[in-house]
C-alpha cells in the first residue's frame, strides 16, 4: 500500500490568480477565525498552516521602533530634495532592510504605515516633518515615488505594502480626535483628497489609515469617503488600517456612538479592515464585533469582506508562495550602498536660503567657530529608528576642515543648582552601562520605561555642574557632564539616565518658575515639581503650591552660554550658528506649536554671534519653518533633521563639494499674522499656502539658492490630443556642476471662481556642468487644469487663458506664455429642478459643515453663537419661483434674500426637531422674479441645513 497524498488546497496553488485563492481560504476559516483577522495582531490558523500577521511596520524614514536601522532625512526633508528617483531609491532601500530585519526578527511587519500624505498646510502642526509639502502635486509625486520603492518591481509579489497616512484633512494635534475639520467640497476634491488620489492611481499604494479627527462633523474612521472615492480608484483591493486607539474614540472622546458594538460595526461597514486598539490583546475588539453580530448590525458577509482585502496583501507579500517570493531572501542592511544614499539624500535636502555677498561655499583655509544648540546634535523623531551610524555638524565641519580649524561652543548655559539647605544637586557616577533608547526594538514604543538601574540625583556640598538647554516657551532639558539627560523614571525618581529626550510623554523637560526666593523646577511630564528626599531626587507629590510640594532652589550660573558664543566668535573668520528644534519638544505628535519665532535662547545666541562676527551664517536644523530675522545675517540654510549622514551633508555643502539644490517643499511665513486660525482647513477662502497667501512671504514655496546660476531659454507650448506639451532649455551659466529644480506652474487668467495665483503642474531637478543646457519637456494633462465645480458636482477644466510659468521657484518665473484652452463653459445653476444643497455654497461666512446623517452627506450650520451666511451664484430660476422650502434639523431661521436685496423670506424651525439627524421641511411663499440671481442664505440659530429647493 502506498500513503495517500492529500491534494494541495486551492489557495496554496500558485497557478491560480489570487482572488480565486482568497476565494477558497476565506471559505475554509470560520466565523471566530475571520473575526480574530480584524485585530491589528491576526492570529495563526495551524490547522491551514495560516501564520499569525500584524498590520503596521512605521517607516517614515527608514524602519523604526524595531533598533538599528539606516536612518534618511526626515519627510519633509525627502520632500526639500523635489527629486522622486532619489525618494524611489530611499524607499528601495529602505524596504530591503525591512525584508532583512524581518528575517530575523519576525516582530518586523511588511505592511507599512507610509509615508504620510497630509498637506502641509499649516506650519504650526506638530507634526510637520512627517509630510512633503504643502502642494498635492509635489506630495502625490514624491509620495508615488516611495511607494514604487518601498513596493518593488516585481509584477505579482511586494517586497512591502505600503499605507498611506492619515485620511483625510489632518493638521491639527490639538484636540486632534475630537476636532472637525469643515471640508468643503472645491477644497476636498482640489487639495485634500487630490494627493491621496494621485498616489492611489499610480498603482503602488495598499492601503490607508483613516486619521484620529473628524471631517465636517463626522470622525474618519467612518468616513463615507472610503467607500465613495478611496476605493473607486483602483481595482485593487485596499487595506484600510485604523489609527491606534481610534476605533475605541469613536465611543469614549468623540461620543459618536453610545456603544463600542455600534462603533466598530459602523467602522467595518464604512471600510476599516483592520482595528488596531488595546495593544496586542485582541480581546475588546474581538468582542465587540461578536457583538455587533449579534445584534444584527453586522452580517458575516460585511467580515468577511474586510478580511479579504487583508488576505490580499498578504498574498501579494507573497507569504502563501514563499518559495517563489522574490524578496524572501533579502539581505540587504546597512550596506555601503544605503550609507552613500543616505549621505546623498541628506546632501539634497539642504536648502540654501540666502547668500549675500558670497559668503558660502566657505574657503578650504577658513577658521570656524561653530556654536548652536544643534551644532553637536543628531536628532532623531518619535518614527525615527536607531542610528547605525551618527555624525553632528560639528563632527562634519572637524572632519572637513580640521579639528585645529573648528572651534565650538555649544551655548548653553552651565549651572548649578543650589538648595535651600545650601547643598548642590549632585550626579552620581554610574557603573551600568550606556544605554539607547529603543534600541532593543518594541513594538509600542510608548510602553518603554525610563531607566532605573542608575542611582538618583543626591545633594552635596560641591555639585554637579548642569548644561542647561532652553528650548523656547519655558521649556528646558537638564544634562549631566556625561552627556546624559536628567529624566524621570516609573518610581518618580530623577535621574541622568536618557541619551536623548523622547518617548511618548517625554520625562527629560522641565520648568524652572520662579517662586518666592528662589525657582521651582517642575517636571512637564508629570507635572510636578522636584524635592529632595532621603532616597534621593523625585517628583513631589504636591502640585507647588503648599509647603514641603517641592524644593526650591537657586539657580547658579557658572558660565553663561551667551559669552562662550561671543568669545569663540571673536576668534574666527566666519561663524556658523546652528539652530532649529528638537523633535520631541514644542512641535511633534501630540503637539502643536504656538509660534514660528526661533526661540528666544536661541536668537539671543545668534545675536551674540552677528556681533561679535559680521561673517555669521545660520543653519536651521529643523522640522519645521521659522519666521527668523535674516536683515543682518549674510547667509541662511535650512534643512530638516537629516538622519546619520546630518552633519557630513552640511559640511560639504558649506564647503562647496557639493552645490545646494533642496527647494522649499512649504511657504515661509514672515510673522505669526499670516497665519489663519489652525483649524481653519479653508485654503481658499482662508487664502493659505502659496495656491492662495497673497501677502509677501518671508521664503516662498520652491525657493533655493544655488553656487551657480541657470538660465531659461526657449519656451514652447502646445495642445494636442487632450494634453499640453511644455519644451524650454537650462543652462548652467555658473563655473560649477550644480542641480536646477525647473519648476512649471500654471494660472487661471480669468476664472469665474476664485482659482490658485499659481499652481505647479510638474518639475524636474537636473544636473548641469558649467555651461551645460539641457531640454526639459513636460505633458501636462488637462485634468491639471480642472476645479471642482460645485454646480455640477463635478471637476470641470473652464475655456479661456491659462498663463504658463517657468522658472527657479513660486515667485522666481523666468519664461510665460499664455494658452487658450478648451473647455466647458459654466451654466447657471438650475435650481428650480434640482434646488441647492446646502454645501455646495460659492461663498460663506461663519459657517461650518456638520454631518447630515451618521453614514454620509453633509448640512451647514453657523458657528455657535454666530449667524452664519451662505451665498449661491448664478442661480437660474427659469420663469420664476412662488415657494421655497428647506430640509433642516435643530431649531431657528433660514433667510433667504437675492443679491445685496432684502429679505424675501423667513423659514423657522420651531419647534425645533428631536436631534441633529432628525430633519423636516418648512415651506413658504415667496415671488422670485424669473432669470439668474445669486442666492443669499442667512442662518440664524442652531440649525442644521441641508437642502433648498424652489417651487412654481
Amino acid at each position: 500500500m502506498t500513503a495517500h497524498t492529500p491534494p494541495t488546497p486551492p489557495f496554496r496553488d500558485r497557478q491560480l490568480p489570487f482572488a480565486k485563492r482568497i476565494d477558497d481560504l476565506l471559505s475554509r476559516l470560520t466565523l471566530d477565525e475571520k473575526i480574530g483577522f480584524l485585530h491589528q495582531f491576526a492570529p495563526a490558523v495551524e490547522r491551514l498552516g495560516v501564520a499569525a500577521f500584524r498590520t503596521g511596520q512605521e517607516a517614515l524614514h527608514g524602519v523604526a521602533w524595531m533598533g538599528p536601522a539606516t536612518v534618511f532625512p526626515q519627510a519633509v526633508g525627502l520632500g526639500a530634495t523635489w527629486n522622486t528617483d532619489l525618494v524611489r531609491r530611499v524607499g528601495e532601500a529602505l524596504s530591503k532592510e525591512v525584508r532583512a530585519m524581518r528575517a530575523r526578527d519576525d516582530r518586523v511587519g511588511l505592511n507599512v504605515w507610509s509615508p504620510t500624505v497630509n498637506l502641509l498646510r499649516h506650519p504650526l502642526w506638530g507634526r510637520n516633518e512627517e509630510g512633503y509639502s504643502e502642494d498635492p502635486k509635489l506630495t502625490s509625486a514624491i509620495a508615488t515615488a516611495y511607494t514604487h520603492g518601498l513596493r518593488g518591481e516585481h509584477s505579482t509579489y511586494w517586497r512591502t505594502a505600503p499605507v498611506l497616512k492619515h485620511w483625510l484633512a489632518h493638521n491639527n494635534e490639538t484636540g486632534r480626535d475630537v476636532t472637525s475639520s469643515s471640508v468643503r467640497p472645491r477644497v476636498l476634491h482640489e487639495y485634500d483628497l487630490r494627493a491621496f488620489r494621485e498616489t492611489v492611481e499610480a498603482g503602488a499604494v495598499a492601503g490607508v489609515m483613516p486619521a484620529y479627527n473628524l471631517v465636517n462633523g463626522r470622525p474618519n474612521h467612518v468616513s463615507p469617503y472610503l467607500r465613495e472615492q478611496l476605493r473607486t480608484w483602483t481595482d485593487e483591493d485596499l487595506l484600510v488600517c485604523s489609527d491606534a486607539g481610534a476605533p475605541s474614540n469613536l465611543v469614549d472622546s468623540e461620543h459618536y456612538f453610545d456603544t463600542h458594538e455600534e462603533a466598530t460595526a459602523a467602522a467595518l461597514r464604512a471600510g476599516v479592515d483592520s482595528f488596531t486598539d488595546h495593544g496586542t490583546d485582541s480581546s475588546q475588539i474581538t468582542g465587540r464585533v461578536r457583538g455587533a453580530l449579534e445584534r444584527g448590525l453586522l452580517t458575516e458577509s460585511d467580515i468577511d469582506a474586510a478580511v479579504r482585502r487583508q488576505l490580499s496583501v498578504r498574498f501579494r507579500l507573497g507569504e502563501f508562495d514563499p518559495e517563489y517570493d522574490p524578496h524572501a531572501l533579502t539581505t540587504d542592511f546597512d550596506t555601503p550602498a544605503h550609507r552613500v544614499l543616505a549621505q546623498e539624500a541628506a546632501e539634497q535636502a539642504v536648502v540654501l536660503l540666502k547668500n549675500d555677498g558670497g559668503l558660502l561655499p566657505l574657503a578650504p583655509d577658513t577658521r570656524l567657530a561653530v556654536v548652536g544648540l544643534l551644532a553637536d546634535e543628531c536628532k532623531l523623531d518619535w518614527y525615527s529608528g536607531t542610528l547605525l551610524h551618527r555624525c553632528t555638524p560639528l563632527a562634519g565641519l572637524r572632519e572637513r576642515f580640521g579639528s585645529e580649524r573648528v572651534q565650538f561652543a555649544e551655548g548653553v548655559d552651565r549651572i548649578l543648582l543650589k538648595t535651600s539647605a545650601g547643598t548642590f544637586l549632585h550626579v552620581p557616577e554610574a557603573d551600568a552601562e550606556d544605554a539607547v533608547r529603543g534600541a532593543e526594538g518594541a513594538l509600542d514604543p510608548a510602553l518603554l520605561a525610563g531607566r532605573t538601574d542608575l542611582p538618583p540625583l543626591t545633594t552635596e556640598a560641591t555639585g554637579t555642574e548642569l548644561s542647561l538647554i532652553d528650548w523656547g516657551e519655558g521649556v528646558l532639558t537638564l544634562r549631566a557632564p556625561d552627556g546624559r539627560y536628567l529624566s524621570v523614571a516609573e518610581d518618580g525618581h530623577v535621574r541622568a539616565s536618557a541619551d536623548q529626550p523622547g518617548g511618548w510623554v517625554v520625562q527629560e523637560t522641565f520648568r524652572l518658575e520662579p517662586h518666592e526666593n528662589g525657582h521651582l523646577l517642575r517636571h512637564i511630564g508629570t507635572g510636578h515639581p522636584i524635592s529632595v528626599a532621603a532616597d534621593g531626587l523625585k517628583v513631589a507629590d504636591g502640585d507647588g503650591d503648599g509647603d514641603g510640594d517641592g524644593e526650591i532652589f537657586e539657580v547658579v550660573v557658572v558660565e553663561s552660554g551667551e559669552d562662550a558664543v561671543s568669545q569663540v566668535a571673536s576668534q574666527a573668520d566666519v561663524v556658523l550658528v546652528v539652530a532649529g528644534n528638537d523633535p520631541h519638544i514644542n512641535g511633534r505628535e501630540t503637539e502643536d506649536r504656538t509660534t514660528l519665532a526661533l526661540p528666544g535662547h536661541q536668537e539671543r545666541l545668534l545675536r551674540a554671534a552677528r556681533t561679535a562676527n559680521p561673517n555669521t551664517v545660520l543653519a536651521l536644523v529643523s522640522a519645521y519653518p521659522y519666521a527668523v530675522d535674516h536683515a543682518e545675517v549674510p547667509a541662511l540654510l535650512w534643512t530638516a533633521h537629516g538622519g546619520q549622514a546630518a552633519g557630513s551633508a552640511l559640511a560639504r555643502i558649506l564647503a562647496g563639494d557639493v552645490s545646494p539644490a533642496g527647494r522649499l517643499p512649504q511657504t515661509w511665513y514672515a510673522d505669526d499674522s499670516d497665519l489663519p486660525d489652525l483649524l481653519d482647513y479653508d485654503v481658499i477662502a482662508g487664502r493659505q499656502t502659496y495656491l492662495y497667501f497673497e501677502g509677501t512671504p518671508l521664503f516662498p514655496f520652491g525657493h533655493g539658492l544655488s553656487y551657480a546660476s541657470f538660465s531659461y531659454e526657449g519656451l514652447t507650448t502646445r495642445v494636442e490630443d487632450g494634453t499640453l506639451h511644455v519644451s524650454f532649455t537650462v543652462g548652467n551659466t555658473g563655473d560649477v556642476t550644480a542641480d536646477e529644480v525647473a519648476q512649471l506652474y500654471t494660472r487661471a487668467m480669468e476664472p469665474s471662481v476664485p482659482r490658485p495665483r499659481r499652481e505647479l503642474a510638474a518639475h524636474q531637478r537636473v544636473t548641469l556642468a558649467p555651461g551645460e543646457v539641457t531640454e526639459i519637456a513636460f505633458r501636462v494633462p488637462m485634468s491639471a487644469f480642472a476645479f471642482w465645480d460645485v454646480a455640477q458636482g463635478r471637476l470641470r477644466v473652464a475655456p479661456g487663458l491659462h498663463e504658463i510659468l517657468v522658472g527657479a521657484s513660486s515667485e522666481d518665473i523666468r519664461l510665460v506664455q499664455t494658452v487658450d484652452l478648451d473647455g466647458e463653459p459654466s451654466v447657471p445653476r438650475p435650481v428650480m429642478v434640482g434646488g441647492l444643497g446646502a454645501v455646495d455654497f460659492d461663498d460663506q461666512s461663519d459657517t461650518e459643515i456638520v454631518d447630515r446623517a451618521k453614514t454620509s452627506g453633509d448640512s451647514v450650520a453657523p458657528v455657535a453663537g454666530v449667524e452664519g451666511e451662505l451665498v449661491f451664484r448664478d442661480c437660474d430660476f427659469g420663469e420664476g419661483a412662488a415657494g421655497i422650502t428647506v430640509e433642516a434639523a435643530g431649531e431657528g431661521t433660514v433667510e433667504l434674500s437675492l443679491g445685496d436685496g432684502p429679505v424675501l423670506a423667513v423659514l423657522t424651525l420651531s419647534p425645533g426637531t428631536a436631534g441633529p439627524y432628525d430633519y423636516s421641511t418648512v415651506s413658504v411663499p415667496v415671488v422670485v422674479a424669473a432669470g439668474v440671481h445669486d442666492v443669499r442664505l442667512g442662518l440664524r440659530g442652531p440649525v442644521r441645513l441641508a437642502r433648498v429647493t424652489f417651487s412654481v
